[in-house]
């Protein structure tokens, strides 16, 4: 038996061995035939790897926030509905390399769904990785100048989704600009982006320096997207403790 379970071991079986050893000490398992024993063996291991798989996609997105389809209050008052926000954490836009644009004032929760939504995709095998714009443009940088470019850009082609957060937060200078550029056409129609800015889409030529690379940059994302424009009161102001404690008083 000794020998056995080393073998397993070496052969990185955990599940697999965690569940033949509760099998041998309860037994519950000994009037069942080989197969289903062997069955639930099997089972315990795939459970055990596709549960590994789950939590190696959520460390690599590096989320800003995390939590569930569950957390989300759809009784706020804010343009979100419930069936279209369900139908994204789906995933068939995903699948067809659409976009998709979460606009909104500051507070009103378009990083917090953003994070919502990467996580369930997640979850459901989707590989995602989450940055603030100007953290992406800056590393797509960085990794020209120290030579980690090629590494970089096959990582980010990995992702079946990016979130880019504060999208157009900050102004686009020509370089930034052209890196956003090249960012997304390697992404065009071949994997999609979520992006969570507080600007209409009608503002966002304005706030790239040079008219050419904004239009370049938008006719790659407009078309292809869908789009959510929230309103309404910050999510910070309605859950303050503050706010409660001053209604109460009241």
């Amino acid at each position: 038996m000794q020998q056995t379970i080393e073998q397993l071991q070496s052969l990185r079986l955990n599940g697999l061995l965690e569940a033949w050893q509760q099998q041998q000490a309860q037994p519950t398992y000994q009037d069942l035939s080989f197969d289903e024993r062997l069955a639930l063996l099997v089972e315990s291991e795939y459970l055990r790897r596709q549960n590994q798989r789950m939590h190696r996609r959520l460390k690599q997105a590096q989320l800003f926030t995390n939590a569930a389809l569950d957390d989300v209050d759809f009784q706020v008052k804010r343009g979100l509905r419930k069936a279209h926000f369900l139908q994204w954490a789906q995933g068939q836009w995903l699948t067809k390399h659409l976009n998709l644009m979460i606009i909104g004032p500051t507070g009103v929760g378009k990083t917090f769904l953003s994070c919502v939504l990467a996580e369930h995709l997640c979850k459901q095998g989707i590989r995602a990785r989450y940055f603030k714009t100007a953290e992406l443009i800056g590393q797509l940088k960085m990794a020209k100048v120290d030579g980690s470019f090629p590494k970089l850009r096959k990582q980010l082609a990995s992702f079946d989704l990016i979130v880019l957060d504060e999208w157009l937060r900050d102004p686009l200078n020509t370089l930034d600009a052209r890196e956003t550029l090249d960012f997304l056409d390697d992404r065009y129609r071949r994997a999609s982006c979520l992006f969570a800015t507080q600007l209409p889409v009608s503002q966002w030529h304005q706030k790239i320096e040079e008219p050419t690379l904004a239009d370049a940059i938008l006719d790659r994302i407009v078309h292809d997207s869908i789009r959510v424009t929230l309103k309404g009161e910050s999510m910070r102001k309605l859950t303050s403790s503050l706010i409660n404690d001053k209604e109460n008083d009241n």
